[in-house]
């Protein structure tokens, strides 16, 4: 076995008995135990937890038991989804050494179709970051170069993956932090419609934007993924009354008659190469069948400013309970106000509580229909623009990243040049669509570029034909 088989592989080799689980495990333990000092993907590796899981599944094989869709794959986990029992921190000093005491609904599915959980991947705090910089137990390296960040803020789950530490991971997609680390180190990521996957137990940024989904090195392994972790959820008041999609189906339909729409106003800032993929991406697809339409989203332009009012609102609400009294860090003060203020203090990390700030200052009175109100009728034209948008097309095309993984330091002196390299990918979590981020081929320093297949509200069949043609060009 290699660290590049995929899930599909794996799953079908552990089921009929050619590959123990125990054996894909310790490969990727080996594979941690080389790199992970170097590349700091993990908050925490549950190594005997995941050993004692390993020996469990392939005892159930040698029994004929059934082991499930995902038998013996290894799954890294953004530290944000609770795991009963399991230090779960949210890369917060604020939630140092809490363990929750259930398991994301993702969690239960994944452990339910036989994957083996490896451990919890570090991001920035509280997904708060687009490359890894803001954990408060030090940044992600991106394992194609440690010079450069993984992109994030699911930077930890990308590099896990890249690396050969697990074979496929999961995180959390507010504003672009699948996708974007994704196309960092050269990965599928996927963001699912809104409501398609089930948010029960993610701890909350942005309540509104928040979608899980995964990391693989195939479209074909993020299609069984999400086909495990989809579906309703009635512990999720948010979660669609709809049965997963059936993915895995459609890959190998192709794109002939299908119209993937090219962004004519796009915004600005993307480096030469990074547009140069996205050229060749459409030329694939053109002769593939598909035809390539013109459209235009005037809206996406404004889709940063909206996000950073909305999400910092949210944000500051959910992360009010964070207070000292309930679970986590508390810091002993003189009276109650004081407990909170020296606690939230030094608990979170300067861009949280820029964040909070913000958030909180926008939905103050006098400010509130100036800024937070303003922001919801920009996210509601862009939702807009894309429904008259997909009149005209299947899936648009953009690229996931304006540029390639950059140097460690490079924008953390500016938060709105670290912004930016989320622009591509804040409009669709503002609709509530579907997103992913494919692989297509190299750019500076012979790093990766993603190229972004935008599709709407529940329309990841096509998104997914889509991705499955662009891998097969490449």
């Amino acid at each position: 076995m290699t660290a590049r088989r995929t899930a599909l592989d794996i799953a079908e080799s552990v089921k009929t008995g050619a590959l123990s689980a125990t054996a894909v495990l310790e490969e990727n333990l080996s594979a941690i135990a080389a790199r992970e000092s170097e590349v700091h993907a993990f908050n925490l590796v549950t190594a005997e937890r995941a050993r004692a899981r390993a020996a469990r599944i392939d005892a159930d094989v040698k029994a004929g038991k059934s082991v499930g869709r995902l038998a013996g794959v290894t799954v890294a986990l953004k530290d944000n989804m609770c795991t009963r029992g399991v230090e779960t921190t949210c890369s917060s000093k604020i939630l140092a050494g809490w363990k929750p005491p259930y398991d994301a609904t993702v969690v239960r599915r994944l452990e339910e179709e036989g994957a083996v959980i490896v451990g919890k991947t570090n991001l920035d705090e509280f997904a708060m970051g687009s490359s890894t910089e803001n954990s408060a137990f030090g940044p992600t390296r991106n394992p194609l170069d440690t010079t450069r960040v993984p992109g994030g803020s699911s930077g930890g789950s990308a590099a896990a993956v890249a690396a050969g530490f697990s074979t496929v991971s999961l995180g959390s997609d507010t504003g672009g932090s699948i996708r974007q680390p994704a196309a960092l180190c050269g990965l599928v990521g996927v963001k699912p419609t809104y409501g398609m996957v089930s948010r029960q137990g993610l701890i909350a940024f942005g309540s509104s934007l928040d979608q899980i989904g995964p990391f693989a090195t195939t479209v074909a392994d993020a299609a069984l993924l999400m086909e495990v972790i989809a579906g309703h959820d009635p512990l999720d008041s948010t979660s669609l009354p709809r049965a997963a999609p059936d993915l895995s189906a459609v890959l190998a339909q192709g794109v002939e008659g299908m119209r993937i729409g090219r962004i004519t106003d796009m915004p600005e800032g993307s480096s030469p190469d990074v547009l140069a993929r996205l050229d060749t991406a459409f030329d694939a697809l053109r002769k593939a069948g598909a035809t390539v339409v013109d459209v235009q989203i005037p809206s996406m332009s404004y889709g940063l400013t909206a996000y950073y009012l909305v999400a910092p609102a949210e944000a500051s609400s959910n992360l009010a309970r964070f207070d000292g009294v309930r679970y986590g860090l508390r810091v002993d003060a003189k009276d109650l106000n004081s407990m909170y203020a020296t606690t939230r203090s030094a608990g979170f990390g300067d861009e949280v509580k820029r964040r909070i700030m913000l958030g909180t200052y926008a939905l103050s009175a006098g400010y509130y229909d100036a800024y937070y109100g303003k922001a919801l009728k920009v996210r509601r034209l862009i939702a807009d623009d894309f429904a008259k948008a997909y009149q005209d097309c299947d899936v648009i095309l953009t690229p996931t990243s304006p540029t390639v993984a950059f140097k460690f330091g490079d924008k953390t002196s500016n938060p709105l040049a670290m912004y930016l390299c989320d622009v591509f990918t804040i409009p669709t979590n503002l609709a509530g669509h579907a997103a992913m981020s494919v692989p297509f081929g190299t750019g500076e320093a012979g790093l990766p570029v993603g190229v972004q297949v935008l599709a709407p509200a529940l329309g990841e069949a096509t998104m997914f034909r889509v991705a499955a043609e662009l891998e097969r060009a490449v």
